[in-house]
């Protein structure tokens, strides 16, 4: 009985890992160019957020700013945009979170700030992928390790109980 009370919470596992995971992985916001010089301007875009549905809110945060960006545009791929002019920036890294008109989350990504005459725009940094798909990724992959986990434990038990009978 024991070995089906671990292969069910190991089914249960992959299993909801599996239906979680696409939909966390659906919300993407990206910036684009990841870096910046001060006073450069970067485009924000909620790829998930429906245009329909209201303006997207992109809220940035970082050394000297907490403030709201609203989406102006349509992006050209899907979702919502807005640009950011960054004149004024302090030099660092700054997180944008982005929340589409019905109120879903649509992830976040991060964009860094530079001196004028720094690392050009576009190079390193981590804005061209959304952190939601990131977390997603690894929270599924760990889910379908613990059900891996929990066969392989399940598999030398009943190895064992077979070889003591």
């Amino acid at each position: 009985m024991k070995a089906k009370a671990v292969l069910g919470s190991a089914a249960v596992g992959v299993g909801l890992g599996a239906l979680l995971l696409p939909a966390i992985a659906l919300a993407e916001t990206t910036v684009s160019p990841a870096t910046t010089p001060v006073g450069g301007t970067v485009v924000l875009t909620a790829k998930t957020c429906n245009p329909k549905d209201g303006d997207a809110i992109f809220r940035v945060t970082g050394p000297d700013r907490d403030q709201n960006v609203r989406s102006t545009t349509a992006a050209a791929g899907g979702g919502l945009s807005a640009e950011l002019f960054t004149a004024g920036f302090t030099l660092g890294t700054y997180t944008v979170a982005a929340t589409c008109g019905d109120g879903s989350s649509a992830g976040s990504a991060q964009f860094s700030v530079t001196p004028i005459g720094g690392a050009p725009a576009g190079a390193g940094g981590s804005g061209g992928t959304g952190t939601g798909a990131a977390v997603a990724f690894g929270a599924g992959g760990a889910l379908l390790g613990a059900g891996a986990t929990g066969l392989v434990v399940l598999l030398r038990r009943r190895r064992h109980a077979g070889a003591m009978a």
